[in-house]
């Protein structure tokens, strides 16, 4: 089918239709995707440099695509030994597996692969970085509440995998470092009471180091974990797109809108901007900052182990508590049940992603709040949930730093037990005094929130009585500031449950709801709620009358008027001539 064509001068004349519209109608007429395509594109999204976290994380996702592709085609997991004769002198006539030697190859003889290498390994450290980050953004500000549940859930499975690949990426070169990390997971995994030992050498496929465990994580690495993490990825995708995107609060900006910028063409261009910037950053780091220099360790040897070997930075917790446990074990019946490593290394992690998995729905049934929210919350609102993410944050840093007590006490002349001992006492006092400090200060900050939408915010301008006491003037804030402060919900402490209805029938979870008031008075019963329309109508008239009083050149101390009139040259004295702003040369306040 042709078009036609004219100028409105000339007669029309027939054209032929563009290719790419009619490869765009074929595909319309047979799958439909105009109206949705024309629904989507039109999506409209917030714009916060917060919501930039997420980005980071999915933009360094695809830069481990990337240079992860490229890398596979080189690199051989096979532990199969050979002589090594490739260009790195120092390792040359060295006997290694074909894991490390194809390493070295990509390192030194592959055009680009140092560089493909090291960019890789940036990528991951910034995808669980940026994870984490967004993680802890969308729980300080309440993103993950109802109907964002399931995307938190999502989201903590994402860190966890991304966690593990990166677990199994950095074992597969086989040198000294990474075989030392394999040697320590074959220990933890021994630790599991009664099965450890069976799933150690089914991993194996034997007893360690075996000859099978490279290829095996290398299938686990490119294929059995990226798969899991793009379908988390997408379903992730799909579901912000469904709830739609949650936004600060704000004028004109409520739990029914997105106050933002469409998908095409503006979103469009700037994710894709931000993309090329991931993508420069993490180039930049692979090419100028050397990470992992494989070819200075060696290939592994079950006799050796690195001095000063440290994990990825994200798995330095549990290396912190394995660190700094007791060395508890049980003996029974010619077994020994190996606790110092059983519980830290394999039980916290679960606990603690279990709490991760769960806040959300503790926060939910503790509040009783089953509404849809779309706005965020200031962390300060939110106290208890601030300090509760804080108290994690202190617990998973101090284990952190545990994990590198060894360096610690190197490099500052520590000693090593005082080192340990203190830790031990912190991964306890720390989070407590944390959580505790974290919600004095919110509340604090309510406080302050509350003063200014009531008495306005602070000019600066001292205003002085007849009675030589000083005070503060003060103007109202605008109506924009005072539509942030004030759009959010007005916290409700569950009430107390009697233990018996008006009917007389028994309430048989009245214990679990006497549970739940309590938890609730907790948690929002100290908060500071947002005033009322009474109380700001009244600071609303209040603040006209001062600023009434204050332009008619008029002070009093008591009651909202001024006594005693002022005048500066024939005008009325407001303080603002004496502000530091203005030039007061020849001017002399005195009385009228």
């Amino acid at each position: 089918m042709s078009t036609a064509t004219t100028n409105g001068k000339t007669a029309a004349t027939p054209s032929k239709p563009s290719k790419v519209a009619g490869v765009a109608t074929w595909m319309d007429e047979r799958v439909g995707l105009a109206g949705l395509a024309k629904k989507q594109v039109r999506k409209v999204f917030p714009d916060h440099w917060s919501f930039m976290l997420g980005e980071i994380a999915l933009w360094s996702f695809v830069v481990l695509l990337l240079t992860g592709t490229f890398l596979t085609l080189w690199f051989k997991p096979s532990m199969g030994e050979v002589v090594y004769n490739g260009s790195y002198d120092q390792l040359r006539g060295v006997s290694m597996s074909e894991a490390y030697a194809s390493t070295i190859d990509i390192s030194f003889d592959v055009r680009g692969g140092l560089l493909m290498r090291q960019m890789h390994h940036w990528a991951a450290m910034l995808f669980v970085a940026s994870m984490l980050v967004h993680l802890m953004r969308v729980f300080f500000t309440g993103a993950f509440r109802k109907p964002r549940e399931l995307n938190w859930v999502i989201g903590c499975l994402l860190l966890m995998l991304g966690t593990l690949e990166g677990f199994t990426g950095y074992s597969l070169p086989d040198d000294l470092l990474s075989g030392t990390g394999i040697r320590a997971a074959d220990g933890f995994v021994k630790s599991i009471p009664v099965v450890g030992t069976y799933v150690s050498f089914f991993l194996f496929d034997g007893e360690f180091p075996g000859d099978a465990i490279i290829s095996r994580l290398y299938t686990v690495h490119v294929l059995l974990i990226p798969g899991v993490l793009l379908a988390l990825i997408g379903a992730h995708m799909l579901l912000l797109v469904f709830h739609k995107h949650t936004q600060w609060p704000g004028p004109g900006r409520t739990n029914d809108n997105v106050v933002g910028y469409p998908l095409l063409p503006v979103y469009t261009a700037k994710a894709g901007g931000f993309f090329f910037i991931v993508f420069g950053v993490t180039a930049l780091l692979g090419g100028l900052a050397t990470l992992n220099p494989v070819w200075r360790f060696g290939p592994y040897d079950p006799s050796q182990v690195t001095a000063g070997s440290q994990p990825d930075w994200y798995m330095g917790w549990p290396d912190g508590a394995l660190r700094i446990f007791p060395g508890i074990e049980t003996h029974l019946w010619g077994f020994t049940l190996s606790w110092n490593v059983f519980l830290p290394i394999i039980v916290l992690p679960g606990v603690m992603f279990t709490i991760l998995l769960m806040l959300p729905f503790l926060e939910s049934w503790i509040t009783g709040d089953k509404r849809e929210h779309h706005l965020l919350q200031r962390p300060r609102n939110a106290p208890n949930r601030t300090a509760t993410m804080v108290a994690l944050m202190t617990f998973y840093g101090i284990l952190w730093g545990a994990g590198g007590n060894d360096i610690l006490a190197i490099k500052f002349h520590l000693n090593l037990n005082a080192i340990t001992y203190f830790n031990r006492v912190a991964v306890f006092v720390g989070p407590v005094l944390a959580f505790w400090i974290t919600r004095r200060w919110c509340i604090s900050l309510q406080r302050a929130d509350q003063n200014r939408l009531l008495h306005g915010y602070e000019t600066g301008v001292l205003m002085r009585s007849p009675e030589g006491a000083y005070a503060e003037k003060h103007l109202p804030i605008s109506s924009d500031e005072a539509y942030t402060l004030t759009a959010r919900d007005r916290d409700v402490v569950v009430p107390m449950p009697s233990e018996a209805d008006e009917n007389g029938v028994a309430n048989r979870k009245v214990r679990a709801m006497r549970l739940r008031s309590r938890l609730s008075r907790f948690w929002v019963g100290s908060n500071i709620q947002k005033p009322t329309r009474e109380e700001l109508e009244e600071a609303r008239h209040h603040a006209e009358h001062e600023l009434a009083v204050h332009e008619d050149g008029h002070q009093h101390l008591t009651g909202g008027d001024y006594e005693g009139d002022y005048e500066l040259d024939g005008q009325p004295a407001d303080g603002h001539q004496f502000d530091g702003r203005h030039g007061i040369e020849g001017e002399e306040l005195r009385k009228h």
